[in-house]
């Protein structure tokens, strides 16, 4: 008979503690903060796409920059999947992309953008969708 262990982070026991600060910083967030580590991975993971490059202090490669394309007229989705690659294997190297979508309307000033990755530590998949409008 085999067992299957399900593999739990130590940090994740103690759901009284919380292990980091919550994404976005709101009036809600800023106080209550993140309680497992896959919690504080999708913070990570959005602050990494959220930041420009040179914004964060002692990295200036860190960051994806989304925002800045929402006014740009032509995006090579190809370049920026690629880049978002790279950030994620570089920057949050605990989760394993899976698929990368990006889609805009140029007309109206919209990018929408779902990552698919994998939580490497039990292997469980999990997705983030942004959408920026003007």
């Amino acid at each position: 008979m085999a067992i299957n262990p399900t593999r739990i982070n130590p940090l994740d026991i103690n759901q009284n503690v919380s292990i980091g600060v919550a994404f976005p910083l709101d009036e809600e967030n800023i106080f209550k903060g993140t309680r497992t580590i896959r919690d504080q991975l999708k913070s990570n993971l959005l602050n990494l796409l959220l930041t420009e490059k040179g914004e964060r202090v002692m990295e200036p490669n860190f960051g994806v920059g989304l925002k800045k394309l929402l006014f740009e007229n032509d995006i090579n989705t190809n370049s920026l999947r690629k880049v978002i690659h790279t950030q994620i294997q570089r920057y949050t190297p605990q989760i394993s992309l899976r698929d990368v979508r990006v889609e805009t309307d140029v007309d109206n000033h919209i990018l929408y953008i779902q990552l698919n990755y994998t939580y490497l530590l039990d292997n469980s998949n999990d997705s983030i969708q942004l959408n920026f409008l003007n």
